[in-house]
């Protein structure tokens, strides 16, 4: 079974004035299109082919860069609508607010964490806040597509949210600027969905 991208669960321009209708549509349209259009040819005529996109990525050192690259980035990109949207921002509440408060001390240390994690990440890459193997909290990134599922991660988790620091993310807006999206970002986390995933994930 080919992949096939999903749509925005939300308008283009849902997300205006922090994240552009421009940016929204090349990202999901062109950028995101591609790594699914890429990873089907990637996978035409192996194993793979009869696989989850769940099962290639946990084992993903078994295949090609291709598959890597782009079935990461197929994943990330998921991930990355889901936890976004309109009528979003404002802090985490329930159970992720508490473990959020136990792990971090705060939800403003988290999200200084997470901005850190992201505007030192070099090159292109990703800020992740994962459930670890203990069911723990914790903030890491990786480089390119990678993602904390794959077995080649060096930290490992399940994320229950992605923040996409690739120049393509912020960089009609914001430019050169990472720090400012990510500062942005919050305004536009459903934190709801990033609970749905930690209750998932435990």
């Amino acid at each position: 079974m080919a992949f096939e991208l999903e749509a925005l669960p939300y308008a283009a321009d849902a997300l205006e004035p922090h994240i552009d209708k421009t940016t929204m549509e090349i990202h999901h349209d062109r950028h995101h299109q591609a790594y699914v259009d890429n990873l089907n040819k990637a996978i035409a005529g192996t194993d793979a082919e009869n696989l989850s996109l769940l099962d290639i990525i946990k084992n993903v050192s078994k295949y090609s860069a291709a598959v890597r690259n782009n079935g990461g980035g197929h994943y990330n990109h998921s991930l990355f609508w889901k936890v976004l949207g309109p009528n979003a921002g404002g802090t985490p509440t329930g159970e992720l607010a508490d473990a959020i408060n136990a792990t971090f001390g705060s939800f403003d240390e988290l999200k200084k964490q997470l901005q850190a994690a992201g505007a030192t990440r070099f090159g292109s890459g990703w800020a992740w806040l994962i459930v670890g193997a203990d069911g723990k909290l914790e903030v890491t990134s990786t480089p390119n597509q990678d993602n904390p599922l794959m077995d080649v991660a060096e930290v490992k988790g399940t994320p229950i949210l992605g923040i996409d620091v690739w120049e393509h993310a912020y960089y009609l807006k914001f430019q050169n600027k990472r720090p400012a999206y990510l500062e942005e970002i919050f305004n536009v986390i459903n934190w709801d969905a990033v609970a749905q995933n930690y209750a998932a994930a435990k």
